[in-house]
């Protein structure tokens, strides 16, 4: 037997006593190995003929729906102008709402409002006011409060007339079920809506009635 030199008697003791951390895994070797050979390497001249899957499809997804409808947002299903989206700060009532207005003389030959511009101003002068009909057809704007009690709605009917007096421009009242009251507006002379009704609506919505509304009933958690 050929003697074995010195230099690999070392080394072969060195690797049999060694920790088992400092040897390399035969596993990593061959993934970083094989992550060398997979590696792509971009030079000047190859133009679009890159390969630009790497990885493959890991973490990958299916697109939804609207996405593939969309083409990836290339066209924009929802609608561009978003006008009609934006609120404007509640403050605002107080420089150009209806509520600061004054009503006016309704002029000779003044013409009801439509349907259209009734119901904008509904939606101006309050939550809760609706434009309705009445049995000949033409429109009135109406809201309905429900108060504490009886003495409650006699009171109510006391500040909505304040307000009234003040504009000179009178609604109709009904108090009904006795805590149930209906304030009707429209203006006589035209027969319809006039913009004097929605301000005197706005006016109207504007009374503090907090201490009027029925008492909120407490809830108790089990």
């Amino acid at each position: 037997m050929a003697p074995i030199p010195l230099s690999q008697m070392l080394r072969t003791h060195a690797t049999a006593y060694a920790p088992r951390s400092a040897l390399p895994h035969p596993r990593s070797h061959a993934r970083s190995s094989q992550g060398r050979s997979s590696r792509h390497v971009v030079r000047a001249g190859d133009g679009g003929n890159i390969d630009m899957n790497i990885g493959g499809d890991i973490g990958a997804r299916d697109p939804y729906a609207a996405e593939v409808e969309s083409n990836f947002a290339s066209n924009v299903l929802g609608n561009a102008d978003t006008e009609h989206i934006v609120k404007p700060p509640e403050k605002i009532n107080e420089i150009v709402g209806l509520a600061i207005r004054k009503c006016v003389p309704c002029e000779a030959g003044a013409e009801p409002l439509e349907l259209t511009e009734a119901n904008k101003m509904a939606r101006q002068a309050g939550v809760g006011w609706a434009v309705t009909e009445d049995a000949e057809g033409k429109l009135r704007v109406r809201q309905k409060y429900k108060l504490r009690n009886f003495e409650a709605g006699l009171e109510m009917m006391r500040r909505v007339g304040e307000i009234a007096e003040a504009e000179n421009h009178h609604p109709d009242l009904h108090l009904e079920q006795w805590n149930e009251l209906t304030v009707e507006i429209f203006t006589h002379k035209i027969g319809g809506l006039h913009e004097n009704d929605f301000i005197l609506a706005a006016k109207i919505e504007k009374i503090d009635i907090s201490d009027l509304l029925p008492k909120k009933k407490q809830k108790f958690w089990a």
